[in-house]
């Protein structure tokens, strides 16, 4: 066979099993390669034409998975870290399968929508201030933001240091409440939010994304909970 990949890499990248397990499948003829049973666990196979099947249900070939947690407090948006417990720890044992990471990462006290997953170009075009992306946060403020502060931050606002941030767009939760912001931007800077807003006079209490592009948050995941995406909803993050 002219494949590309181990026939037990490719059980264990799908979330089919361990690659122990694999071989033991393997053994015990329950994993077919175009209806033949595989004779070994290393063998190599082409995962986009060939067809695999395991105990006669068809493994649906994915070559890179994308998540949606719904983030919680206190948990690094990271791939793994010494010190403290990431996003990709959390995730369910079904979830997890090799290189996964945050595309885009929130403060460990921000919360709601995240993107986790192994596809780095899908990341890239998501992060990259060139593709427009708009990403919403609800923030609620320690005071009500003044015109004059919401001007500025619809303007852009260039901090003492130097750094510049694009113009957002700014809106209110509850128009009667002018500390229960939902802003709207493009970039992804360090702390940005916290910071356009402290340049106006007011600090963040509280953070959450609500939204990618048109990919919006699913309300039925807790916090700390994750799911599959589809394809429909990858492609919102563009629409």
């Amino acid at each position: 066979m002219g494949g590309s990949m181990r026939l037990d890499k490719f059980l264990t990248s799908q979330n089919i099993c361990s690659r122990k397990e694999a071989s033991k499948l393997v053994r015990e003829k329950r994993v077919k390669i175009n209806g033949k049973f595989a004779p070994k666990s290393d063998i190599k196979i082409d995962p986009e034409h060939d067809i695999i099947e395991v105990e006669g249900n068809i493994v649906a070939y994915s070559k890179f998975v994308y998540i949606m947690m719904n983030k919680p407090k206190g948990v690094l948006s990271a791939s793994n870290d010494k010190n403290a417990q990431t996003v990709v720890d959390i995730l369910p044992d079904s979830l997890k399968r090799r290189d996964l990471f945050p595309a885009g990462r929130l403060d460990k006290d921000t919360t709601g929508l995240l993107i986790i997953t192994d596809d780095g170009d899908f990341a890239h075009k998501m992060l990259s201030p060139k593709s427009g992306v708009y990403k919403a946060y609800r923030a609620l403020l320690d005071r009500p933001l003044s015109p004059e502060g919401q001007t500025s931050i619809e303007s852009g606002v260039t901090l003492k240091d130097g750094t510049h941030y694009k113009p957002a767009i700014i809106s209110f939760y509850n128009e009667n409440d002018r500390s229960d912001v939902v802003i709207r931007i493009t970039e992804g800077k360090f702390h940005e939010v916290k910071r356009m807003f402290l340049s106006a006079g007011c600090e963040v209490t509280a953070l959450k994304r609500l939204s990618i592009g048109s990919l919006t948050l699913d309300e039925n995941l807790s916090p700390g909970d994750a799911r599959s995406m589809t394809e429909a909803e990858k492609d919102l993050v563009f629409a």
